[in-house]
């Protein structure tokens, strides 16, 4: 038995310029698809669009939060990754498979860059990933509990367990982003 982790499957590498344009359009498609849910007057399309809206969000807000908050503190990136879930031994067999094929944007920074950034600066950089992938979906659900869409209190509760979830994980895991952001700190 080895405690080494499973690699994580990349699919794609675009560039910062092409995986920002992606993470932007999946933002504001995905608060397109929330507004829609909004003003649709049937509630099978209403909760379709929901869901869509925040799995969008969901999907498109880590790793340009990363960037965008590591840019901002001097770090430099390569490029973007597409592909799986780094971390599908967290997952339960069952959402193993699921996270393990889902497309999780990650971005890869520059050695050079990361070696001469300051411990706090890597520690915000870090920490901005998985802080936007637990705040901003569980906030949409929140708008779509005032805008009334249908079983929007329901998701709106399950993302807050699911934040509550990751930002425990996270904290706790040698691989998470809060652990990563600690560990900067302490040495």
């Amino acid at each position: 038995m080895t405690s080494a982790s499973p690699k994580r499957r990349v699919w794609l590498r675009p560039s910062i310029a092409a995986g920002n344009a992606m993470q932007i359009a999946g933002l504001v498609l995905g608060c397109l698809l929330l507004l829609g849910a909004a003003r649709a007057r049937a509630a099978g399309l209403a909760v379709s669009e929901m869901l869509a809206g925040l799995l969008l969000i969901y999907l498109s807000c880590h790793a340009i939060a990363h960037w965008l908050v590591g840019r901002l503190s001097g770090i430099r990136f390569r490029c973007y990754t597409i592909g799986g879930t780094s971390k599908p031994e967290a997952w339960p067999v069952g959402l193993r498979w699921i996270m393990d094929h889902a497309p999780f944007f990650g971005v890869l920074t520059d050695r050079d860059s990361m070696k001469t950034a300051a411990p706090a600066a890597k520690a915000v950089m870090w920490s901005a990933g998985v802080t936007s992938s637990a705040v901003l979906p569980t906030l949409a659900a929140f708008w779509c509990t005032h805008a009334l869409v249908p079983m929007s209190k329901v998701v709106f509760v399950f993302l807050l367990i699911w934040s509550v979830g990751t930002i425990i994980a996270n904290l706790a895991g040698p691989r998470g982003d809060y652990f990563k952001a600690r560990m900067t700190l302490k040495h």
